[in-house]
């Protein structure tokens, strides 16, 4: 099975859940293609079994407009896309916190709740990563995604 993890990090913390991501994903004999939003051609997600994205939530609630443009440069919204994202709520609270995570997931009218880490996936966090992604793959089996 073909999975991609497309992300969007500026300090590394939303590149620390990809890499947590691939690394479970590897494990289960999955093949994995990796690309950091913003760095060369846009890959056809629609080769892709699963589709992984993520982001982090910038300016109070906002999605960064790296992520728009790439949302815009993939054309058609494939319908096999789960969503990940990094915040922090001191920038707006609770109301605001991984808000790009929620709308991203409305834009791609993700049926799965996106899963949402404070800063770091550091400690405790990391099982919050592996139990999130246990709930992708079961749920894509659900949906008759080949997993």
């Amino acid at each position: 099975m073909k999975v991609i993890i497309c992300y969007l990090s500026y300090s590394g913390n939303t590149e620390e859940v990809a890499d947590l991501l691939k690394k479970q994903l590897e494990a289960g004999n999955f093949e994995i293609d990796m690309y950091s939003i913003g760095y060369g051609a846009v890959p056809n997600l629609f080769e892709y079994n699963l589709i992984f994205l993520g982001t982090f939530t910038w300016d109070k609630g906002s999605t960064p407009e790296e992520m728009k443009d790439f949302a815009r440069e993939v054309g058609d919204k494939p319908n096999n896309v789960y969503i990940f994202g990094t915040g922090d709520t001191q920038f707006g609270g609770d109301d605001l916190f991984c808000n790009a995570v929620n709308k991203l997931a409305r834009f791609y009218n993700s049926d799965y709740p996106g899963l949402k880490i404070e800063q770091s996936p550091r400690g405790s966090q990391e099982r919050l990563v592996s139990k999130w992604l246990e709930g992708v793959l079961e749920h894509a089996e659900g949906k008759n995604i080949r997993t």
